[in-house]
């Protein structure tokens, strides 16, 4: 007898009303995938727009043609998918758990653990393990009955990389010992934060960021569907400054609608959604919500240091922006260094600003003061323009 054999217990079948839950449903958490209908209104975009199907997820077309075939041909295999945030990991997963259950049966086949849930040694020897190692029989529905993967149990372990070294290295030898029964499907932001023996039992999908056409799809679904007022040029740039993150784009978008909406008195009636007259969304208005410094107030930036060879009239300068504009100085180095790319200067420059300012936005980081570094930001860029002759 195998180890799957001696072990292996099988749930008794369940009416529709009775659900196989974990102790998350028992603690009040909902997923994303199980929401209740009567509250997509009052969701934020990021889900109420969240993809539905595989054919519906944006970009990544060459990933989802793979695992499309690796669930026809009934091989799927533990997934991992990584990569920055707001590409579609999660998404991605919930949908392909749709296509292989169905709506009906997501709850009873599929266990989604996120960064909020208790993920150390504990919860793997017995959530995930008890999910695991038990077999669900239910009526398939006429979605599972075609792919044969109902069998087989999905366990989403969202935001892995935050997972304790300990829980990873007892996950590996449930994933090995319950292959039969269940598939683990692996999210995480940095695949090197992972124990190597976790990376070799799992079939590696990067997500990188999405690609402007893409996310520009979606944008003008959102803008369409909820009516909003903007310029062609504001979504233009809105799609530029969210840099591949579909997240970042939709929850800007929503927080530029909010505030193009006027307040009403606190004792007047309440005004009918198709009768609020809204402001249009502006490059501006863009701009201030990303709290991105503007591209012309850059470029005066970066004209002033190249043109100016008294450093005290440049540092002037550059914290009178800082004040008027209210900029940080992290965004400031950011959008310098990609204007200062553009430049056609001797490669030595090139490597002086990008060297110099990189160390700058380091210090930055690590809790710096802004007033040091800013003169630092100025050192550097003359330190260039010096070598430029």
């Amino acid at each position: 007898m195998s180890d799957f054999e001696d072990e292996m217990d099988i749930d008794v079948p369940v009416s529709k009303d009775v659900t196989f839950s974990s102790s998350n449903a028992a603690k009040g958490k909902r997923s994303a995938a199980n929401l209740p209908v009567e509250a997509e209104d009052s969701l934020p975009w990021v889900e109420k727009y969240r993809p539905v199907s595989l054919d519906d997820v944006s970009g990544h077309q060459d990933i989802l043609a793979t695992i499309n075939k690796f669930v026809d041909s009934n091989r799927l295999p533990h997934l991992l998918l990584y990569g920055p945030p707001g590409t579609g990991k999660t998404s991605t997963i919930l949908a392909l758990a749709r296509r292989i259950y169905g709506a009906e049966n997501m709850r009873q086949m599929v266990l989604e653990l996120n960064a909020s849930d208790d993920r150390g040694i504990d919860v793997v020897r017995e959530q995930i393990k008890t999910f695991a190692s038990t077999k669900q029989i239910f009526s398939l529905g006429a979605s599972t009955s075609k792919t044969g993967l109902a069998g087989f149990k999905l366990i989403i372990l969202d935001e892995a990389d935050a997972m304790t070294s300990t829980a990873q290295m007892a996950l590996r030898r449930i994933m090995e010992k319950y292959t039969v029964n269940t598939r683990f499907c692996i999210i995480a932001n940095y695949s090197h934060k992972l124990s190597p023996a976790l990376l070799s039992r799992c079939t590696r999908f990067r997500f990188s960021p999405l690609k402007e056409r893409d996310i520009r799809v979606l944008v003008d679904k959102v803008i369409d569907e909820e009516h909003i007022k903007i310029k062609p040029e504001a979504a233009d740039a809105l799609v530029k400054l969210s840099k591949g993150d579909m997240r970042r784009a939709l929850n800007v978008l929503q927080a530029c609608h909010a505030s193009s909406t006027p307040l009403q008195p606190k004792d007047a009636p309440k005004i009918p959604e198709d009768q609020i007259v809204r402001e249009t969304i502006t490059v501006d208005t863009i701009y201030m919500c990303v709290a991105a410094p503007p591209p012309d107030i850059i470029k005066k930036i970066m004209n002033t240091l190249l043109s100016t060879s008294d450093v005290t009239a440049c540092l002037a300068a550059v914290n009178s922006v800082k004040v008027t504009q209210g900029l940080a100085l992290a965004d400031i180095i950011t959008a310098l260094s990609e204007e200062l790319v553009k430049l056609e200067v001797k490669p030595e420059v090139m490597i002086t600003w990008l060297d110099l300012l990189a160390q700058v936005e380091h210090r930055v980081a690590g809790g710096a003061s802004e007033v040091i570094q800013t003169g630092a930001v100025v050192g550097a860029v003359r330190n260039g323009v010096e070598l430029m002759g």
